[in-house]
């Protein structure tokens, strides 16, 4: 591991300092490109205009019409956070706007596949509704919509994903409405927006739409910044680059949250996490609320994510909530079985002496497709190479293909490299899609090890040596003056996440005493520039020496009744 140290120029954090700003926080924002305060005001009246988003008023005009005309809408959703949270957020601003007539249908992982397929418009259509509204998928589902459009249907697509190529060009849906920044000629400047974020795009042009047409005033127009607690849920755990559009969005949602206006379901998910909303951050929903959520698309049916964040009644929030937990134990012995197991495989794969290949690609028959995505996180993280596990289909008459999850490192966008794959092997992959640095794909179980070869093969073409090394960002020493419980608050009330990493300092401390504990993590009693402090590096078990450079981040621990400050270790070099 090489511990690198971000670079802060100085003009931006003096100028920075200059306005008030606290002195850490200063470096700490100078460092990640902030150069003007402005840049963190997160008065929702700086969002980005939603006209600029391409589709937002076409989607806004139909849907008034639709309202006006009393037509029945069917929202198609996705069956991760960010398809729950959009789901969640088109029903009930929807609702808040005037419609009667709203329901929705969450396609099944196994049996359906992901996105609008022609089967899920068939069944749209015998729901009874006229408008199919998709959120966080669609923008690939060229013969889902055709299906659609064939059976009557209008139909919305609301996504954020990369359209789909054919023969090298975009592969846009026809004959519908498209509202996604990442299609071609928009001009909207967050591109990283999640899926949720985009609904809530069009909720705020559909609002201005009514207005227009008289249904509502300034005055008296519903409130649909109380859905932006959802918003935020589903922007973090959708691990989407945090821009500044999308840290507005973020941190006004973490408001409603600290001050306790939120849904009930979201409520109960922070009582079953054991998480306090008056101190809630982006933590509590990448890896407390979002994985609950995410179990139930992967092991059941996320209809019951869905519901928790729908309904008002507190008591069914609870029961809802609570059951997610269950699923999400669950989840989480699977998974470790599965890692495993995965980890063993790719080991083998190549001689201790050896260095691992430039990418790996692991199959098990007994591999769960629910949990293939987040054991290739798990192993991309252990072995820094771009990662895809499988696992056999289990959808009726495709036992033969097997569904594989992908998730990669800096400098190798996934999505492209599985484009290249099938330029280069037309036919090995029967369907796939993506990001840069996550992406999914279908495959004949027979075409497995051509596969494995091929995506290898990119890799090392596009894979330096300095690439493969194993890195850290980290902000470089921490004066002991910051060393303080206030200064944790003061850093955990800022949004950090994906492209806007929270703090991590950097730099040599003594090793005094360590020991195990629940036989998986290190605890450390350091000497920090001199002085005692605690440290923990969770899921880490090999020694460190006496004197280490460790990168770590600040945190609190409350132990009978006091707040000690603690060094959470992320990395050290050794």
């Amino acid at each position: 591991m090489k511990i690198i140290i971000r670079d802060v120029p100085p003009r931006a954090a003096w100028a920075l300092e200059q306005t008030g700003m606290h002195p850490l926080l200063a470096r700490l924002f100078a460092a990640r490109g902030i150069t003007n305060p402005d840049e963190l005001d997160d008065a929702l009246a700086r969002l980005l205009p939603p006209a600029t988003m391409l589709g937002t008023q076409d989607a806004a005009r139909a849907l008034a019409d639709a309202m006006n005309a009393g037509k029945s809408i069917c929202i198609v959703a996705d069956y991760d956070c960010d398809g729950a949270t959009a789901c969640a957020v088109g029903l009930r601003g929807l609702r808040l706007l005037g419609f009667e007539r709203v329901n929705y249908l969450v396609p099944d992982r196994v049996t359906d596949g992901y996105g609008l397929t022609p089967s899920i418009a068939k069944r749209v259509k015998a729901q009874g509704a006229d408008v199919l509204v998709t959120v966080d998928n669609g923008i690939a589902s060229v013969d889902g919509v055709r299906a659609a459009r064939e059976l009557g249907l209008d139909v919305i697509v609301t996504d954020h994903h990369l359209p789909a190529l054919k023969n090298g060009e975009v592969a846009l849906p026809q004959d519908c409405i498209i509202v996604n920044p990442n299609q071609p000629g928009c001009a909207f400047e967050s591109k990283s927006i999640a899926g949720v974020g985009v609904m809530f795009y069009v909720l705020l042009a559909l609002r201005a739409e009514l207005r227009e047409r008289g249904v509502f005033t300034a005055q008296n127009q519903p409130k649909i910044d109380t859905l932006l607690p959802l918003v935020a849920m589903g922007t973090v755990a959708d691990v989407v680059k945090l821009d500044a559009n999308n840290r507005r969005l973020v941190s006004q949602g973490l408001k409603r949250v600290r001050a306790g206006a939120m849904p009930a379901g979201m409520t109960a998910l922070f009582n079953v996490a054991a998480r306090k909303p008056a101190a809630a951050t982006g933590f509590d929903f990448g890896f407390a609320l979002g994985p609950r959520l995410n179990a139930a698309g992967r092991l059941a049916d996320m209809t019951l994510g869905i519901e928790c964040l729908t309904t008002d009644d507190g008591l069914r929030a609870d029961e809802l909530a609570r059951t997610l937990d269950g699923i999400n134990r669950e989840r989480k012995a699977i998974e470790g079985d599965m890692r495993e197991q995965a980890l063993m495989m790719a080991e083998e794969m190549f001689d201790e002496s050896e260095e691992p290949p430039p990418a790996l690609v692991v199959f098990d028959p007994d591999f769960h497709e629910g949990v293939v995505g987040i054991v290739a996180s798990r192993l991309k993280d252990k072995m820094h190479r771009p990662t895809f596990v499988f696992a056999a289909s289990g959808a009726e008459g495709k036992e033969h293909e097997l569904k594989g999850s992908g998730r990669s490192i800096a400098g190798f966008h996934l999505r492209d490299a599985l484009d290249l794959v099938a330029k280069r092997h037309p036919g090995v992959l029967l369907r796939f899609g993506g990001h840069a640095m996550a992406a999914g794909c279908t495959i004949d179980e027979e075409h497995l090890e051509t596969f494995e070869a091929a995506l290898q093969q990119v890799a090392h073409e596009w894979l330096d040596a300095a690439t493969l090394q194993r890195r850290m960002e980290a902000d470089g020493p921490l004066d002991p003056k910051y060393r303080r419980a206030d200064m944790v608050d003061t850093l955990h009330k800022e949004v950090w996440g994906q492209g806007f990493a929270p703090p991590v300092f950097s730099e040599e401390v003594q090793v005094v005493s360590q020991r195990l504990v629940g036989e998986k993590h290190l605890a450390l009693k350091l000497k920090h520039q001199g002085e005692p402090v605690d440290g923990i590096w969770f899921g880490h078990t090999d020694l460190l020496p006496a004197r280490v450079k460790i990168a770590f981040r600040l945190d609190a621990d409350e132990w009978q009744g006091q707040r000690r400050v603690r060094f959470l270790v992320e990395a050290a070099e050794v």
